[in-house]
């Protein structure tokens, strides 16, 4: 990120190392043994478990739970990986507080659930930090499959073709393969380079090849990729960011929420990200709130949350939004932005409130800013995409696109929440039905 040399209130380094470390420390720390096993115990292992349907991948969460509570979290890990190869990560970024354990019998009941998203990490941990992969690679088909995005749609696509025996070729812009999981999430939530770490355990597979800095239309086209592979699946993601449409917004220090938090991301020395005193985060998803929390632990002074509807049409959870709010994060609703006010550099933004049905009040505000970001939805990128259905490609309940041979999950892909989770269970999907394509 570079600083305008107008922009001089945005300066890096503005709290000491050590206190840096502790700001960035691990949201949800592991669970020791102890702990897992008393957390396991408050399960009820209930039939027909409603955690069960809630879990967009539709892991068997008491039994895994149960394995735990039996001292057998690799079984456990086992149980989870082989829905959801990508749990380790889910684990740690899935709003579990509005799946699974919002539906869990002790929360109805108690108000406070079994924590199944810990758990769910002390099971994968265990297993990862044993350097065991637990699949095999069946024997070899001779059928290529290209795979072009390698975020949580891609590799859960990659990691279920390859263990089928397919050859996969996994095609991706960025210089490093993860996706959201590797450039989009907040640094608390995926610590000691985990992201990178559980890519590199789900290649263990054999029979994957990533190649980076290739993406539709620079280097790959899509008759190109039909040509030379039996099958394609596009989790290309949303690569592109809405604009604010106001004046001013190409004032120095107006930036987009996803380059900030990438940008934080693959710091090597979070003392060398800038970071304004006065910042504004306009959105009101958990990309919003991931950019307005990391800039108060950043050290910003002030640090304000805008949303143009009310908080209960906040797409963040209600727990984001109350950690945005304990870490010293002003939410203000129903405002939507007018105008950037400075001179080449930001230095205020004006608001007007907005009824709950956006209609403009007529009534404004002005808050200081000396940096803005931008986190107001994104958008699709790409040249030559299979049919859309509004502004995602549309796709049957398998995948499959208007393209013959060509399947599609993940965010760019129409239906569904966009959410790691969600993602993974669309690249899962998408390959049994790649496979039995293949296979027929």
């Amino acid at each position: 990120m570079t600083k305008s040399p107008l922009s001089e209130g945005v300066v890096a380094g503005r709290l000491a190392p050590g206190q840096l470390a502790e700001n960035f420390a691990d949201l949800h720390p592991q669970l020791e043994d102890h702990e897992a096993l008393v957390a396991a115990d408050r399960c009820y292992f209930c039939h027909d478990a409603p955690c069960m349907t809630a879990c967009p991948t539709d892991i068997d969460i008491p039994l895994f739970i149960r394995q735990i509570a039996t001292g057998t979290p690799e079984a456990a890990a086992r149980t989870i990986l082989s829905q959801n190869i990508l749990g380790g990560m889910c684990a740690r970024v899935c709003p579990t507080e509005t799946l699974c354990e919002e539906v869990c019998v002790r929360e109805v009941a108690e108000g406070k659930p079994v924590e199944i998203g810990r758990l769910q990490r002390y099971a994968t941990d265990t297993l990862m930090a044993a350097d065991v992969h637990p699949f095999e690679r069946d024997t070899a088909t001779g059928k290529k499959v290209a795979v072009v995005g390698a975020g949580p749609a891609g590799l859960s696509a990659a990691h279920r073709l390859a263990m089928y025996g397919h050859d996969v070729t996994v095609f991706d812009a960025r210089a490093k393969a993860g996706g959201l999981n590797e450039f989009g999430i907040a640094s608390y939530k995926s610590v000691e380079n985990f992201a990178a770490r559980e890519v590199d355990w789900l290649l263990k597979i054999g029979g994957i090849t990533v190649e980076t800095g290739k993406k539709l239309g620079d280097g790959l086209t899509l008759d190109g990729l039909k040509a030379e592979y039996d099958a394609v699946f596009l989790g290309i993601g949303l690569g592109g960011v809405n604009a604010l449409g106001v004046d001013g917004e190409d004032k120095s220090g107006v930036l987009d929420a996803v380059d900030f938090i990438s940008d934080l991301r693959q710091a090597s020395d979070l003392a060398d990200v800038e970071i304004g005193r006065d910042v504004v985060v306009i959105g009101g998803g958990m990309t919003a709130v991931d950019a307005a929390v990391q800039a108060k632990l950043l050290g910003a002074l002030n640090v304000s949350l805008v949303y143009r509807r009310g908080r209960d049409r906040m797409n963040a959870s209600v727990f984001e939004q109350d950690l945005a709010a304990s870490k010293g994060v002003r939410i203000i609703t129903n405002a939507s932005p007018k105008a950037v006010i400075g001179n080449g550099a930001v230095r205020e933004i004006e608001f007007e409130y907005t009824g709950d049905d956006l209609a403009p009040t007529g009534q404004t505000v002005r808050l200081a800013a000396d940096q803005v970001f931008k986190a107001i939805g994104q958008t699709l990128e790409g040249e030559g995409l299979p049919a859309l259905e509004g502004r995602k490609i549309a796709v049957d309940g398998t995948g499959r696109t208007s393209v013959d041979g060509v399947w599609a999950g993940g965010d760019c892909a129409s239906g569904g929440d966009d959410l790691t989770v969600t993602a993974v269970a669309e690249g899962r999907d998408a390959a049994e039905d790649i496979h039995a394509t293949l296979m027929a």
